[in-house]
């Protein structure tokens, strides 16, 4: 993990979005323990209170839950709700302003899929 001080995103956020993405590939399964507030903390030279602000982030989404005494645990069903909510926010963040430049440029909506189905071609099939 890793905070960028820089950016205008907060670092709580940052630190919310990068415990979303580590429990979303794998990195911490569901039904399994996170870090602590305190670990992070440390790891990342930053305030708990931080830590805890961007964990209730995921506590609110119903990612993560604290188990008394014991810490923060991902919750069963969080790989889901994590897939659901990017799917939601992937049309405004990616495909609208995609589709915003190629207006721009005058391509044609075939133009465009053709570029599409090149690019998931060369991701899914990378040594052909």
């Amino acid at each position: 993990m890793y905070v960028n001080p820089d950016l205008d995103k907060p670092i709580f956020i940052q630190i919310a979005e990068q415990l979303e993405d580590s429990i979303f590939t794998g990195t911490f399964p569901e039904e399994t323990k996170i870090p602590s507030t305190n670990e992070i903390s440390v790891l990342l030279n930053i305030n708990p209170h931080t830590v805890l602000k961007g964990m209730n982030l995921l506590v609110d989404e119903d990612v993560i839950y604290k188990r008394r005494g014991l810490g923060m645990y991902v919750r069963e069903g969080a790989v889901e709700r994590i897939r659901r909510k990017r799917q939601g926010q992937f049309f405004s963040q990616y495909v609208a302003s995609m589709i915003r430049e190629a207006v721009k440029l005058e391509m044609s909506k075939e133009e465009l899929m053709r570029l599409i189905e090149r690019g998931y071609e060369d991701e899914c099939n990378p040594d052909q």
